[in-house]
């Protein structure tokens, strides 16, 4: 007899301290133990919640905002490496899924950066790492491309889980992609403003755009969904302002983000948070993903796999392939970086 998983999850609708990732990193453990101090067992943070957004493209032309992108990159993290240990460890320690946005750099050059979402299991282990596919509009000129590597599906005690990154949860096909590995629970990681227009405009509706995206993945894939966006505090509004008036009115004007948590039925299960900082809750039954199903199952009977086919590049990306057939390298480290020791 098949049984289904229930459980409960959190979004956390918090904001990093912007270029310090130590002290983003200690508190992202100290949400993680509040989480599962409250009987979460997935626990999901916000887009780039380590260690800053980069909303000042949204308010300032590229030739102003070179001193910010030197601290994104500067406080950037590599996949592995000791900050993603730390949280590798407070998953295992309080027996939780970590699902967190992180600014990842790599030792190849100081500034290319990714977009990329972490899954961690409830034993440590580093269950996904998904890049961000394309940077939306003017997050072009901080991210580099990702690739399909991520695009998957992580099957765990708690569900199949799926994540995607902001804009990528309006990608159709990005979607399906993970609908189609049998996803029944899917995190959506957001920023916490998106500026748009110049002040006085009518702007983007960043908190209806999220309700109308979250909640057509969850009617339509019939699975829950956990929304976990940032926020902007007030310090991080002064640290970019730079004292200028229509750049401060720009990031307060432009519409908040809003965390929340969506059922299967494509409605809000959880309490809302937008004007600030803390954790929504909901109590998460998967049987409740069935009986939808027997009206419209996207990635089952209801489709015309005779009639639509869809193939996705898994392979990861690197910048170049080398063949060392024969060589022998000096060291230890020259073929594969420096040692992190193992999880137990």
């Amino acid at each position: 007899m098949k049984t289904f998983p229930a459980f409960r999850a959190a979004a956390c609708h918090v904001a990093p301290y912007y270029f310090d990732t130590p002290r983003t990193i200690d508190k992202a453990c100290a949400l993680i133990a509040e989480a599962a101090g409250n009987g979460a067992e997935l626990i999901a943070f916000p887009e780039a919640f380590v260690s800053s957004f980069p909303v000042w493209s949204g308010v300032y032309a590229p030739v102003d905002v070179h001193e910010f992108f030197v601290g994104l990159a500067g406080s950037a993290i590599e996949v592995p490496g000791l900050e993603v240990r730390r949280l590798q460890e407070t998953a295992r320690r309080h027996g939780v899924f970590v699902s967190i946005g992180i600014n990842e750099g790599t030792p190849i050059t100081p500034a290319c950066v990714w977009d990329t979402n972490l899954l961690i299991g409830d034993d440590g282990r580093l269950l996904n790492r998904h890049r961000k596919l394309v940077p939306t509009y003017w997050e072009k000129l901080t991210w580099a491309n990702g690739d399909g590597s991520g695009l998957r599906v992580v099957d765990t005690r708690i569900g199949k889980i799926g994540a995607l990154v902001c804009g990528e949860n309006t990608n159709s096909l990005a979607r399906f992609a993970l609908l189609a590995q049998g996803e029944n629970v899917h995190i959506s990681s957001f920023s916490p403003r998106w500026p748009t227009h110049p002040p006085g405009e009518a702007a983007y509706d960043l908190e209806a755009a999220i309700r109308l995206r979250a909640g057509a993945h969850s009617f339509e894939g019939k699975l829950f969904n956990i929304v976990a966006s940032g926020f902007l505090p007030p310090e991080a509004i002064d640290l970019i302002s730079r004292d200028n008036s229509r750049a401060r009115q720009l990031l307060e004007e432009s519409p908040k983000s809003v965390s929340m948590i969506f059922g299967p039925d494509g409605r809000v299960i959880s309490d809302t948070l937008r004007d600030e900082e803390g954790i929504v809750y909901a109590d998460i039954d998967l049987a409740k993903c069935v009986v939808p199903k027997q009206f419209q199952d996207v990635v089952g009977y209801y489709n015309r796999f005779d009639v639509f086919h869809l193939n996705v590049n898994r392979r990861p990306l690197t910048p170049v392939e080398f063949s060392d057939a024969g060589a022998v390298a000096d060291d230890a480290d020259t073929l594969y970086g420096p040692y992190i020791p193992a999880i137990e």
